[in-house]
């Protein structure tokens, strides 16, 4: 039989689940033929795919791992699928319960927060058994998003005693004395993506009252020197735009029952041509040492519009490319030379 013709054949016994898996005007199905190029023909609960020898496979793994979200009360939504292949194209023995059904938190919103790839999967479980971890990719991955629903469940659960959020606010250079305004105003445009993230997962008025308590504090890097942080999650997000001396300085600021997770995007470097990351010493420095663990994204780890994942495959290519100024007398990018 020519692989091109294979067919395979999937039977839901759940005619409930069967329409939410097929989703409405059979919308997730549809998905699944344009990303996988296969044909899928549905009757009742019974599906019949066909095409290619191994996408037929992959689609008929899938459903049936969707099929077992479902019966394990998971929601699927158009994302999820996507989500899915990628988890399945990239591990053939990968089993969707091991990822999505690990919740992390829920949002304030009642949103499960969970895992949607291989790679934010072992990033939750390195921050459970590691003090320190490194999220480090392209922007989309979840790398700070799952730090902070990983903070507030770790302080929901008293593993904790408070969480500190903190940036570097390297477009000022630190020094925010000549910006207008008192020290929250001068602050808060770098904190903002910080605020933005805790308020989605706790609702406004419990997240406000953990600040003003000093629970939950947001502050720029700057503000961690000389300070020792006990049994606190602390996070430091855009970690690419602090110089070496600065991260060393808050990496020795944890004290005891404390965690840090730090993130960052090696190709989203802001400092001075002079200045050197941190976050690119760091990965150099401390790979070996035990309790600090580096995970690393990639675009497939993108879990934002689908034209994020293009944006940033784009740009990589861009960075991987052999650079033909080089040939030319033309001069190399920065980011390619701190890479």
């Amino acid at each position: 039989m020519s692989t091109r013709n294979f067919r395979g054949r999937f039977v839901a016994e759940d005619q409930r689940l069967a329409n939410l898996l097929f989703g409405q005007a059979n919308t997730n199905l549809k998905q699944i033929e344009r990303i996988l190029g296969v044909r899928i023909a549905s009757k009742g609960g019974e599906l019949h795919i066909s095409g290619d020898e191994h996408q037929v496979a992959l689609a008929q793994r899938l459903v049936e791992e969707l099929y077992g979200l479902l019966q394990a009360d998971y929601p699927i939504y158009p994302p999820d699928v996507d989500y899915a292949i990628r988890i399945l194209s990239a591990d053939g023995k990968a089993r969707l319960k091991d990822i999505f059904l690990d919740t992390v938190c829920i949002s304030a919103r009642k949103k499960i927060i969970s895992p949607k790839s291989l790679a934010q999967k072992a990033y939750i479980d390195a921050i459970r058994r590691n003090e320190v971890v490194f999220g480090i990719g392209p922007a989309g991955t979840g790398k700070t998003y799952l730090a902070m629903a990983m903070a507030v469940s770790f302080l929901l659960k008293k593993e904790v005693a408070r969480i500190v959020l903190v940036r570097p606010a390297v477009e000022a250079g630190e020094k925010l004395g000549f910006l207008p305004g008192d020290i929250a105003e001068k602050v808060n445009p770098y904190l903002r993506p910080l605020y933005d993230a805790l308020f989605d997962m706790l609702d406004y008025d419990r997240g406000q009252m953990y600040i003003d308590k000093g629970v939950i504090e947001v502050a720029p890097l700057a503000f961690m020197r000389g300070r020792t942080l006990n049994d606190a999650f602390v996070i430091l997000d855009e970690a690419q735009n602090t110089t070496a001396e600065q991260m060393k300085m808050f990496l020795t600021r944890l004290g005891f029952g404390s965690r840090a997770v730090i993130t960052g995007d090696i190709t989203q470097i802001d400092l001075p041509n002079e200045r050197r990351s941190g976050l690119l010493e760091a990965a150099e420095v401390l790979r070996e040492v035990k309790g600090i663990h580096f995970n690393y994204f990639s675009d497939r780890d993108v879990v934002r519009h689908p034209i994020v994942q293009a944006i940033v495959k784009a740009y990589d290519r861009k960075r991987k490319r052999p650079a033909a100024s080089k040939a030319s007398g033309g001069e190399t990018d920065r980011h390619d030379r701190q890479d």
